[in-house]
C-alpha cells in the first residue's frame, strides 16, 4: 500500500518518530494514523524495556517553582551521556514532569516504590497507583498518554537509557 507523504508528516509531527518508523507502522495498519500511533508507542516502550539494564550516569536536575512561590519541585532525572543531557527534548521532558509533580503530588514514582503495608491498606490498589505513582500518572499536557508512555517515546528518540532517579516537592505549611 503506497502511504501519503502528508499522513507519514502527520504522525512524525505527532510521535518525532523517524520517517521510515513512521512509514512502515502505516503500512503495517493500511494508513490508519490512530493504529499507527499506538503501534508506535507500544515499539517505543519495548525500545525503552530493552535499554533498562544500562547504566544512566549523566543527566539533569530540574527545579520548578510554581506561580505564587507556594509550591517547589527539585527533580533528577539520568541518562547515558552528558550529551543527551543537554538535548532539548530532554530539557523539555524534565520541565514537564517537575511540573506535573507539582501539579499531581505524587508520592513514589513507580509501583514497586511503594511499602507493601501500604498497599494492603488501599482497597482500590489500581487506582492508588495512578493517584500516587508518578509513572501511572495521566500526563497533564497530554491527557491520552501516562509518564511512563512519555518517558518510553523519548527514550525511543534519543536511544538512551533514561531514568527518573528521584525528586522532591514542597508546598508551603507541609
Amino acid at each position: 500500500m503506497k502511504i501519503p507523504l502528508e499522513s507519514i508528516k502527520e504522525l512524525r509531527e505527532m510521535t518525532y518518530a523517524s520517517i521510515i518508523e513512521c512509514k512502515k507502522a502505516l503500512q503495517e495498519v493500511n494508513g490508519d494514523i490512530q493504529k499507527a500511533l499506538g503501534l508506535l508507542r507500544k515499539r517505543g516502550l519495548e525500545i525503552a524495556r530493552g535499554k533498562q539494564g544500562r547504566r544512566a550516569l549523566e543527566g539533569r536536575i530540574e527545579a520548578y517553582v510554581h506561580l505564587g512561590n507556594k509550591i517547589g519541585v527539585l527533580l533528577e532525572v539520568d541518562c547515558e551521556t552528558d550529551f543527551v543531557a543537554g538535548n532539548s527534548d530532554f530539557c523539555q521532558f524534565t520541565k514537564d514532569i517537575a511540573m506535573q509533580i507539582a501539579a499531581c503530588n505524587p508520592k513514589y514514582i513507580k509501583r514497586e516504590d511503594v511499602p507493601a503495608d501500604v498497599i494492603e491498606s488501599e482497597k482500590d490498589k489500581e487506582l492508588f497507583f495512578k493517584d500516587n505513582c508518578l509513572l501511572e500518572q495521566v500526563f497533564i499536557k497530554e491527557p491520552n498518554l501516562t509518564i511512563k508512555d512519555c518517558l518510553g517515546s523519548l527514550i525511543a528518540r534519543i536511544g538512551e537509557n533514561i531514568v527518573i532517579r528521584r525528586f522532591v516537592r514542597y508546598k508551603i505549611g507541609e
